[in-house]
């Protein structure tokens, strides 16, 4: 069976801020292990050892332990939670009470809103989960925005490996990671309290209405 799907069917990487750190074969390579050790490497090359460098505004109510980067005009609010290896860009939010539970991302303007929680995952710029989200070993491309109370699964009830549907072909394939949230292609967007099973994919442009569960790949128009 197949592993491979081009992270550029679902994410225009070329204008990403550091695009040429994401340009993979494969876009698993994106997820899990390969993370953590993509985000220690800009970490090392931002001068970042064990100890948090910041260069933003951080609320004295936040707390940031590790390896953590904080950017230029990044700003993290009171009670966030930042736990390294974390890579925080310039102009990214981190709002209050917000958890960051090691190996994210976060882009140029992004969002991780208040209260809500994210580990593993990838927020390209602009991105936003702004209120009460739980963002899973997941991408979001540029411009996502998750409506409030979206979630985005990563472990199936079995706890086996997770299989994706080929947005070209709509075969299954493996993608090797017992933890798979959901990818989100540029300008895709999800109402509140939508849920999206572990390996969902939306392409750019689509959207979940609000209310809905959804598991698949989403190629064009609206899951209701």
């Amino acid at each position: 069976m197949s592993t491979e799907l081009s992270p550029q069917l679902i994410f225009d990487l070329p204008k990403v801020f550091l695009f040429e750190q994401f340009n993979v074969h494969n876009v698993f390579q994106l997820l899990g292990q390969p993370l953590t050790q993509l985000i220690n490497k800009l970490l090392k090359e931002h001068g970042v050892s064990d100890q948090p460098l910041i260069r933003g505004r951080v609320s004295p109510q936040a707390l940031i332990e590790g390896p953590v980067f904080v950017g230029e005009g990044a700003e993290i609010g009171p009670f966030a939670y930042i736990q390294g290896p974390c890579f925080i860009a310039p102009g990214a939010e981190v709002r209050h009470g917000a958890f960051i539970r090691g190996s994210v991302y976060v882009g140029p303007r992004a969002v991780v809103g208040h209260t809500t929680e994210v580990k593993g995952s990838i927020f390209f710029d602009e991105a936003k989960a702004g209120h009460f989200a739980y963002v899973g070993d997941s991408i979001l491309g540029r411009d996502v925005n998750l409506g409030a109370g979206t979630k985005l699964a990563n472990l199936k009830l079995k706890g086996d490996a997770v299989r994706v549907v080929h947005p070209e072909d709509g075969q299954k394939i493996a993608s090797g990671l017992r933890k798979l949230g959901s990818l989100i292609g540029d300008h895709a967007q999800t109402g509140c309290n939508a849920v999206l099973s572990p390996g969902t994919i939306l392409m750019q442009n689509t959207a979940v209405l609000p209310c809905v569960h959804y598991h698949g790949t989403l190629v064009k128009g609206l899951a209701r």
